[in-house]
């Protein structure tokens, strides 16, 4: 394990305990709130929503567009590829932003139209990031881990350090069957607040931009800490 790798896993051991720490009594609150309103939502309504966004999220992962020559190139370094990722983050904060304005600018209906297309953003950015740490997302359980990095980066406190734990040992916990409900809940619970912003007039624009350049970034951030952890633990000596 050379130098970079010892402060990685230094970074990871303090990121893990982040992961991990108990909800402050502010998102508690905040969740209690955000649960109390879901019961008020019909049944139905519930399940149109799960179906649809596992629908859309299918769409795009089962799509072969996405997918790219895998980067084997064993003499590449995990830093190496750490900095070809972190360029991807930038160029997709860029692409987001772009897409954030133009939407949050046009109203209600286009403000609507951001959810799918920043979502399709957010994924194709995951299978970049995995191509270059080498990983073949033609493969179900290669495209299951990059929901499980998804749901990791736009979840509650409490759901997080569930998908962590199941990061942590993807290779014990690949099986698992994805929790659509769960999943498209945990998304909509974390972006609400700011996507109702972007639908108002005026401020639309700055706060779709900005917004979809920090979820991006956020995104990043963690498929980097991700793919770092399993680099780290199929290369242990």
């Amino acid at each position: 394990m050379n130098v970079y790798e010892q402060q990685v896993m230094h970074n990871l051991a303090t990121w893990k305990k982040e992961m991990m720490q108990e909800s402050s009594l502010v998102n508690r609150f905040s969740k209690k709130v955000q649960t109390k309103v879901q019961e008020l939502i019909p049944e139905k309504a519930h399940a149109i929503i799960t179906e649809t966004m596992k629908k859309m999220v299918q769409g795009i992962v089962i799509g072969t567009d996405f997918i790219q020559p895998v980067l084997k190139n064993k003499a590449l370094t995990l830093q190496e590829r750490d900095e070809r990722v972190k360029k991807k983050i930038e160029d997709y904060k860029k692409i987001a932003a772009v897409e954030g304005a133009g939407t949050g600018a046009g109203g209600i209906l286009l403000g609507l139209a951001d959810f799918p297309l920043l979502l399709t953003i957010k994924i194709k950015f995951l299978f970049d990031a995995a191509t270059l740490y080498g990983y073949d997302t033609s493969k179900e359980e290669e495209r299951l881990f990059l929901l499980h990095i998804f749901q990791l980066a736009f979840s509650s406190d409490e759901h997080r350090r569930d998908i962590f734990s199941i990061v942590e040992n993807w290779e014990e916990e690949k099986g698992r069957h994805m929790d659509w409900r769960k999943f498209q809940q945990e998304y909509r619970d974390y972006i609400d607040f700011v996507k109702m912003l972007q639908l108002v007039p005026f401020i639309g624009a700055p706060v779709g931009a900005y917004a979809n350049y920090n979820l991006l970034q956020r995104l990043g951030d963690i498929t980097i800490k991700c793919y770092q952890m399993r680099w780290l633990n199929e290369h242990k000596e």
